[in-house]
């Protein structure tokens, strides 16, 4: 049987527009803020990593049901696949770059950055002067290349994209630190995070990820306790639920495509799984997001 294809999936060549051809492409909010009369409905991109810079205004909504409320300046980070929807005020003003994530892994490559630190999304509110500074100026730099026809204008277009990732990268650590203490700090978790997100609907053992780690399964799930007092089996579960509710909430598919979709063989034992989890079959739980109630858990 054929799934339905997932409502509200925007790809690349859509955010494009005129550009078909770029490497990436950049645009001020404002552009797609009039254009959308402030309000961006829920949606999702695959294999797109998309980087907003508020410099004025105020946004608020959510990314993947958890809500989102921040006021310039700000950085939000929305990784690929999260359903994300937001309302601008008016008065809203900043840049927004587009990414292909296979294009931002090779920018980084060897460096397990996008895998790990870019790998969910975020938002970053706390700015210093210094960043916030930093952040305008590579966001006018990418401006300036992206409207000109310069020599070298792509590599300096993914030079700047490169320097701002890096940023956000090192504004992100520096907040988890901050907010975790030195448990965030944990680069073995990190690693793990970064193959649950490769392989989780491959429903592998702990002893697989260990293995491919290079520790004892143990070693793996004390490491994980350490830094965010859930198992390493645990924060496997939180992806494949995550993005069961994803699925039910905002794509057509039935119950037996979203198990399927998502590695599970037996549909009965998936609305097990997810109601144990969630506290709501997978019938509630997407009749409660159609209401507006989409819990964070």
């Amino acid at each position: 049987m054929k799934s339905a294809a997932p409502l509200l999936l925007v790809p690349f060549r859509e955010v494009r527009h005129e550009q078909p051809d770029d490497c990436l492409h950049y645009e001020p909010v404002a552009v797609r803020g009039q254009e959308m009369d402030w309000t961006i409905s829920a949606h999702r991109h695959e294999g797109l990593h998309q980087i907003q810079f508020l410099e004025r205004g105020e946004i608020s909504g959510t990314v993947d049901g958890r809500p989102v409320q921040a006021r310039a300046p700000a950085i939000l980070l929305i990784a690929p696949g999260s359903v994300h929807g937001f309302r601008h005020t008016r008065d809203t003003a900043g840049h927004q770059l587009t990414l292909p994530s296979a294009t931002l892994q090779q920018l980084l490559a060897g460096t397990r950055l996008a895998d790990s630190g870019l790998a969910n999304s975020f938002v970053l509110t706390e700015l210093t002067p210094e960043a916030r500074s930093e952040c305008a100026s590579l966001f006018a730099l990418l401006a300036r290349e992206f409207r000109g026809n310069g020599a070298g204008r792509v590599p300096a277009l993914l030079a700047s994209a490169t320097l701002l990732a890096v940023l956000l990268l090192r504004l992100h650590g520096e907040q988890s630190q901050k907010a975790q203490g030195p448990g965030a700090r944990d680069a073995l978790v990190q690693r793990y995070l970064a193959l649950v997100e490769l392989h989780f609907r491959e429903h592998r053992g702990l002893p697989f990820y260990a293995q491919a780690l290079g520790v004892t399964p143990d070693h793996l799930s004390r490491s994980c306790r350490n830094m965010s007092r859930q198992s390493a089996l645990q924060l496997l579960h939180e992806r494949l639920m995550l993005e069961a509710r994803r699925l039910l909430a905002y794509t057509p598919m039935s119950v037996v495509e979203v198990a399927s979709a998502i590695g599970y063989q037996d549909p009965a034992y998936f609305s097990k799984f997810f109601s144990r989890a969630t506290g709501h079959s997978p019938s509630q739980y997407r009749a409660l997001a159609a209401q507006g109630v989409k819990a964070p858990r």
